[in-house]
Formats: C-alpha cells, structure tokens, sequence
C-alpha cells in the first residue's frame, strides 16, 4: 500500500524493462548515472545499480569496466530476452514434450504458421 504522498509501487520487472529500454536508446555503453539521469532522475542511483546487476545475473546486459565505473551494454533485444525468459522456463520443466505441446496447442493459426515456416527455414538453414 501507499500512503499520501507516495506513489505506486512499480510491478516485478517493470524497473528492468525501463532500464533495458534506456540503454537501448543510448549510443553505445551507459553507465548507471547516464540512466538514472534518462529515467528523469526519479530512482535513487543505488536502486538503478541493482536492477543492472540483476539483469547482468540473468544474462541480459554486458558490463565493461570505465575508469572506477562501468558501463553497460544490453546483450540482446527485446526477442532476444523474450527467447532467454522462454528457455528458461522450458529448462526448469521435466516434461519438456509437455510444455512444448501445451505451448502449442495454445497458438492462434497465424502464430502456428509463422512458427512452422520458422522451423522449415531452420532445418533448410541446417542442411546447406
């Protein structure tokens, strides 16, 4: 809860996509004060080194170290980290055949079309 004065509470994972989204605009590697200062300011310097660490545990930014600092890179796109998050959930499961056809089953016909024509181009790739 809030109380007067406070503002919301932001939803899980709705500070990292913020985050990602910064650096994605940035020209090359950022550092956290160049995104604390694109996300206007509003998050304490603290709070932005953590969401960066965080996404660098999960694979989703690079860092290099800048003089005392670092810099921070995202390491894929949005579809890349989409992709990530579904591996890893795939991963975690035993029955992968099980998850993969619930998966499926739950497509909508285009998305079933655009998911074989990206298998066929796959396997077409694997055999030149």
């Amino acid at each position: 809860m809030t109380g007067p004065g406070q503002r919301p509470r932001r939803g899980q994972g709705e500070l990292e996509a913020l985050v990602l989204s910064a650096l994605r605009e940035a020209d090359g590697p950022a550092t956290a004060g160049w995104v604390q200062e694109r996300l206007g300011g509003d998050l304490a310097y603290t709070t932005v080194i953590t969401i960066l660490t965080r996404l660098l545990g999960k694979g989703a930014v690079t860092r290099e170290r800048v003089g005392r600092s670092f810099a921070w890179t995202p390491a894929s796109d949005q579809a890349g980290l989409a992709a990530r998050k579904m591996r890893k959930v795939l991963d975690a499961e035993s029955d992968r055949g099980a998850v993969l056809a619930s998966f499926v089953t739950g497509l909508g016909p285009d998305e079933e079309r655009l998911l074989r024509d990206l298998l066929d181009q796959a396997q077409s790739e694997g055999e030149d």
